[in-house]
């Protein structure tokens, strides 16, 4: 379903000196796979989604989703995407938005209205649905980005930081919704902080240190906890002792 084969990407910082922030990082998710991306803050997680979805270019490399190249615009007709920092039209209401969503995936209005309201009550949001998003709080603006992502119910779903401001509720809804969306096959990208939900939710891990790929490998097979791991890759790929 993606496969990344020796990305790079470089940015400047301003000045005649250029910043190296993705370096020869080559994986493959196969289709039904739960995969999850994980790292320390700056190492290159969010520009590695943002290349795979094609909203940035790569220096040198190739992408493709489901065999098409990601800056073909087929490659994300059936892709759902989570950005960390999800933004909302304030003052459309929830439902609104959703159909709003919906229609940039060129549903009819009947079925988006159907899907809106069956992603409203599984997230607890049907009580809100006719309330303005400026009056949600940070964990229900959260559901209401994750519905939207899934509401043309994609084949491959790209999550950044998907329990980003949830409360304990809040959490227990979304680590189920993925759960049931693993059930049905679907391919899930998953970029988090939160060990835990990596161990629990993904079928392989790729930890990603400086720009580069350190390791991959799958969860099942592991031959000590997550946390001890990712601490091992992060001190051995130089970033010195981590406490």
């Amino acid at each position: 379903m993606v496969c990344l084969c020796d990305v790079n990407k470089t940015f400047n910082n301003g000045s005649t000196q250029k910043v190296l922030a993705v370096e020869g990082v080559s994986l493959s998710i196969d289709r039904g796979e739960v995969f999850g991306f994980i790292g320390p803050n700056g190492a290159g997680k969010s520009t590695t989604i943002k290349l795979l979805l094609d909203l940035i270019r790569p220096d040198s490399g190739s992408i493709t989703i489901n065999n098409i190249p990601s800056s073909n615009e087929k490659s994300r007709h059936g892709v759902g995407y989570l950005a960390e920092n999800p933004y909302l039209y304030d003052y459309l209401t929830g439902l609104e938005y959703l159909m709003y969503a919906g229609s940039l995936s060129g549903m009819s209005k009947t079925v988006i209205k159907k899907r809106s309201e069956e992603l409203l009550i599984k997230l607890r949001l049907d009580q809100a649905a006719g309330r303005k998003i400026c009056g949600y709080s940070k964990g229900m603006q959260q559901r209401l980005a994750i519905a939207a992502a899934i509401i043309h119910e994609p084949d491959l779903i790209v999550l950044d930081e998907p329990m980003s401001g949830l409360d304990p509720l809040g959490r227990k809804l979304i680590f189920d919704l993925i759960t049931e969306l693993k059930q049905q096959t679907k391919t899930i990208f998953i970029s988090s902080h939160v060990l835990t939900d990596i161990e629990r939710l993904c079928d392989r891990v790729g930890i990603i240190v400086q720009g580069r790929l350190s390791f991959q490998g799958r969860l099942d097979q592991l031959e000590s906890p997550l946390e001890q791991l990712f601490l091992q890759v992060v001190e051995q790929a130089g970033m010195g002792e981590v406490r």
